[in-house]
């Protein structure tokens, strides 16, 4: 990280803060989040107030009350600034937050809305005053801002003829970018394989009636992660003097977000159960969906599966995430006629393609590694 942009500070100059207490909100090239304060005091000047800084710049200074604060300390800003819709002062409260409303947000008070929310309406001129709030105690969130902006019609309004439409760059498509551009640069090779799903789907639908509610993705996470561990060559990174190989499998779930493509990382799946996995993708996705994703839940990750299923797609090719040296683009679950012990039979059947870094896997392990998730989803009692 070599810079990010202050989106909104949490506490005003003169307030008092303690440690661990949200103090501002931070856009940087993955996700937006609440800063806490890293220690107790005087919030005795705020030096940047909003924009884009450098990492090691002083935006802020806290102190004991009365203390006096040095121009090298709280330099002046120059960051570049865009303005943002103006709102009241909250009312004081004891515990210095402001008062929120879980329905209609009042204009002349403090706006409870979800970081991803507020940036999104700051850039699309949305008052966020006169939403409707549809998250946790009536907080808006980025959906809500969307909606407002569609309309009362459900579907978008057409873009005349001839009409040019710009969308200025965020910072995660801008990361997005970048990242892509890097992995085509990455000697690669796919593999791909069909496996017969009938023993997966019983298994998701004897979860769900146990109150479990699993996903293809979930028993998919766990495959992986198993197989990850038996074939250690493919849970690996490549650096310019050394390959990797980790005794963990973190598994990333691409997770298709109001601003772009994010990653949010599953960790020491294969110690993981299917419920807890579960539970796991569950809270990973709605945070992503919603902005709400720490920078934590997005690194570390030592394989990628993207799975595009549920747009009844059949097969397609992932790009690699690096510095991982593998991914999985998973297709949708069809019903096809195969042979089965010299007869043609109907099964639900699902395709892989696997992509793999070739500086780092060769093609046989990588191969082994691909009939082992084979195996697995057809027989996932072999992951006991």
């Amino acid at each position: 990280m070599e810079s990010g942009t202050i989106v909104k500070w949490l506490k005003g100059e003169g307030d008092r803060v303690e440690k661990g207490e949200p103090l501002y909100e931070l856009d940087t090239d993955k996700v937006t989040q609440e800063v806490e304060a890293e220690a107790s005091g005087v919030l005795l000047k705020i030096a940047v107030n909003e924009g884009e800084v450098p990492v090691g710049r002083t935006i802020a200074v806290i102190g004991e009350q009365g203390e006096e604060v040095s121009v090298s300390e709280a330099e002046p800003e120059t960051a570049a600034k865009e303005p943002e819709p103006k709102e009241a002062p909250a009312p004081p409260q004891g515990n210095g937050r402001p008062e929120e409303s879980p329905t209609i947000q009042p204009t002349g008070g403090r706006v409870k809305a979800s970081p991803l929310a507020r940036r999104i309406a700051r850039e699309r001129g949305i008052d966020l005053g006169s939403l409707r709030g549809t998250g946790p105690e009536g907080r808006i969130v980025a959906e809500d801002v969307e909606r407002a902006e569609a309309g009362p019609a459900a579907a978008p309004a057409p873009v005349p003829a001839g009409e040019l439409e710009r969308r200025e760059l965020t910072s995660t498509r801008k990361t997005i970018a970048r990242r892509l551009t890097e992995a085509w640069q990455i000697p690669v090779f796919q593999l791909q394989a069909s496996a017969d799903m009938t023993r997966v789907n019983a298994l998701v639908a004897k979860l769900r009636e146990g109150g479990t509610k699993a996903t293809v993705t979930d028993v998919l996470t766990k495959v992986c992660a198993t197989a990850l561990l038996r074939h250690r060559e493919v849970n690996a990174q490549w650096t310019d003097d050394a390959i990797l190989l980790f005794p963990t499998a973190n598994v990333g779930i691409a997770v298709a977000a109001p601003l772009g493509l994010i990653v949010p990382v599953i960790r020491g799946a294969e110690r993981l159960s299917l419920a807890e996995i579960a539970a796991a993708r569950s809270g990973v996705v709605r945070r992503a969906r919603e902005g709400k994703l720490q920078r934590a839940d997005l690194e570390e990750g030592t394989f990628t599966i993207s799975n595009l299923g549920m747009y009844r797609v059949e097969a397609f090719t992932a790009v690699l995430n690096p510095p991982q040296a593998a991914i999985v683009a998973v297709g949708a679950i069809e019903e096809r006629a195969v042979p089965v012990d010299g007869e043609i039979t109907v099964r639900p059947m699902m395709t892989l393609t696997a992509t793999f870094d070739h500086r780092a896997v060769d093609g046989a392990p990588a191969a082994e590694f691909l009939q082992s998730v084979k195996d697995l989803l057809e027989e996932p009692a072999l992951m006991l």
